[in-house]
């Protein structure tokens, strides 16, 4: 073979791999760190639901995690072999070989199925007590596996139902009495979010924090809801707000291996509630707690990047986003998806 013809094949080959190689890191983001107090520590963001849009948020949540303080952040998705995002496949998680390193875990979860590789992987790193901060759908993160009760087994609770009115009663977040010098409200003053409040009951050995006030609307001066509603559990009526649902505890989990898992559990959590900077200190807070780090007085929670969300429903994830559009100094692309209109009273 002459010289020539070998170099072109050799350059195809090399050519070839590399094309390979690059679409292959894109079905996942890396986040290297500045210096900063997490300096060592991994951790591993999953983004993985059909409503919240946790493909924009998680990305946002690990820049912060990792320009300002100090983790290295592999975010994880629902995305096909070309980098695009595809938030209703169940089944899908990239670069699950991650799941591995990680030292904890952000799960923004919802029905998932994955194939077995990718569950036997998160089991083995649950079981060996990972740290994990659990975000809003993560209380129901599985499905039709053996996984499925994770929410309720791990976190502290399954889905039983939607406290508030979907897309029409927001949420304030207040604290729970006795709970004000928790290092995990360092700096959490105002938390507000527009996703209803999910009905939940963590059991007796977890630490609640904050508790959800339901709104008669979807803003932040909206005053509280004042009606009757019928828990899930024992059939028995109650005020909305009396008592109020817990929206964000604490616990520890014992695994079935006899490790601990440090668990921060919040049942808000959309994408467009991260616009809300005491939500994000309060994720970026559990992590600390969760890793057993000096919580920070106030954690610097500024955006890396331009941020603008979409408001959550199903199909509403921007179309043809890919993995690739979401890495450091790059915004999302498109318009987010709007808001609704206000229901007329």
């Amino acid at each position: 073979m002459k010289p020539l013809k070998k170099n072109i094949i050799k350059s195809l080959a090399l050519f070839q791999l590399a094309v390979f190689a690059a679409s292959a890191a894109e079905t996942s983001l890396v986040f290297e760190p500045k210096p900063g107090p997490g300096q060592g520590k991994h951790i591993v963001l999953l983004a993985g639901d059909e409503e919240y849009r946790s493909e924009e948020s998680l990305p946002m949540l690990a820049k912060i995690l990792s320009q300002k303080h100090g983790f290295k952040c592999t975010v994880l998705f629902s995305a096909a072999e070309d980098g695009t995002i595809t938030p209703n496949d169940v089944t899908a998680l990239s670069n699950p070989q991650a799941l591995d390193t990680a030292d904890l875990f952000i799960t923004s979860l919802r029905f998932r199925n994955w194939p077995e590789e990718s569950l036997a992987r998160f089991e083995k790193a649950m079981n060996s007590g990972k740290p994990i901060v659990g975000l809003r759908t993560s209380t129901h993160a599985f499905n039709k596996n053996r996984l499925a009760d994770f929410g309720k087994n791990v976190l502290g609770e399954k889905w039983v139902s939607h406290w508030g009115k979907h897309k029409s009663e927001a949420t304030r977040g207040v604290v729970e009495p006795g709970a004000e010098g928790s290092s995990l409200l360092h700096g959490v003053t105002d938390v507000f979010g527009t996703t209803d409040v999910y009905e939940a009951y963590p059991p007796a050995d977890a630490t609640i924090l904050l508790r959800g006030q339901v709104l008669s609307g979807m803003t932040p001066d909206s005053q509280p809801a004042d009606y009757k509603k019928t828990r899930a559990t024992d059939k028995q009526e109650q005020g909305v707000n009396s008592p109020m649902m817990p929206i964000a505890w604490t616990r520890l989990n014992t695994t079935s291996t006899g490790n601990t898992n440090r668990v921060f559990c919040t049942t808000m959590g959309a994408a467009n509630e991260f616009e809300n900077e005491s939500l994000r200190r309060l994720v970026v807070n559990g992590v600390f707690w969760g890793l057993k780090l000096e919580v920070p007085a106030r954690a610097d929670v500024a955006f890396v990047d331009e941020y603008k969300p979409s408001f959550y429903g199903f199909n509403a994830y921007r179309k043809d986003m890919k993995v690739s559009d979401l890495g450091l100094g790059k915004t999302m692309p498109g318009e987010p998806h709007p808001a609704p209109a206000p229901k007329q009273k």
